[in-house]
Order: C-alpha cells, then sequence, then structure tokens
C-alpha cells in the first residue's frame, strides 16, 4: 500500500472499502448492487484492493467471554534500552505470545502498551509471571486490568 496521507483511491474504491468494512459477509453480487457497479468490475476492484494492501483481512468478531476469555488486560511495558536491536528482540518475541491481541509502540511513560485475553486473573498472574516479565530487554510492565469496555474495535470513519 502507498504511504501517504492521500491514497490512490477513486470513489468507487472507498464505496467499496466502506461497505466491506461495515459488513465484510456481503457476496461479491451484493456488493456490486451496492456500489454500482458491475459483478465483474467490482470482484476486479476488489481484488486489487486486496492485492495493493488497502484490505488487510475479512474475520468474524467473537465474543470473546463465548471462548472463555472474559478478561480484558491491557500492558505498559518499558525496556531496560530502547534501541533498534532491543526493540526488534521484543516484538519478534511478544508475536509468539499468543494472549497478545495488540501491541503497539509509543511515545512516553511506556515504550509498548500490550493487549492482552485471558480466562481470568489467575490465568492473567501466570502469563504475567512465566511469559511477560521474560520477554527480551523488558525492565518493568504496569497492569491495567479493563473493568468495562465502552467502546471497543470500532470501525473506521472514512
Amino acid at each position: 500500500m502507498k504511504e501517504s496521507s492521500e491514497p490512490d483511491l477513486d470513489r468507487v474504491d472507498m464505496r467499496i472499502l466502506r461497505a466491506l468494512h461495515a459488513e465484510g459477509r456481503l457476496t461479491n453480487a451484493e456488493l456490486a448492487t451496492r456500489v454500482g457497479v458491475s459483478p465483474a468490475t467490482c470482484y476486479r476492484r476488489t481484488q486489487r484492493l486486496f492485492d495493493e494492501g488497502h484490505i488487510t483481512g475479512v474475520r468474524a468478531d467473537v465474543a470473546p467471554a463465548s471462548v472463555g476469555l472474559g478478561a480484558l488486560v491491557m500492558v505498559g511495558v518499558m525496556l531496560d534500552r530502547s534501541t533498534p536491536d532491543s526493540r526488534y528482540a521484543f516484538e519478534e518475541a511478544v508475536l509468539k505470545v499468543k494472549e497478545v491481541l495488540d501491541c503497539i509502540l509509543v511515545a512516553g511513560e511506556f515504550d509498548y502498551f500490550i493487549k492482552i485475553r485471558a480466562r481470568d486473573m489467575a490465568d492473567f498472574n501466570k502469563l504475567q509471571g512465566e511469559t511477560l516479565i521474560a520477554l527480551p530487554g523488558v525492565r518493568n510492565t504496569r497492569t491495567f486490568f479493563v473493568m468495562r469496555e465502552v467502546k471497543e474495535n470500532a470501525r473506521l470513519q472514512f
């Protein structure tokens, strides 16, 4: 995907993106009708949007509690050094931790924030004690147990 503030997308591309972002289960025929193009044109454009990285995936949103992952935890991570090598080592290791949903590099008091789903507090405590503090370069962590999710995974507004 192009790295610029003005993507090279026309109105039809934007209508396709908005429609799929709102409802990823649309068939190609339904999508074509919604955006006002033929099914063949819609298919070609959608494939191009995938190929160029404008669409990065399509998935179902699963209710975490229904699969036994009712605890949401945010963890602020401070590394002992903030060098490219230490960040790389940390990032490569955190990619392998299946409980980590998101990991973002930030500016400020912490180096990273990670979002984790666990069964409960005891499950997270085990993960913290055995895995998180053992990640490369971790000096300190600060844990925030989420009491209520007010707004999560909101759709982009474009």
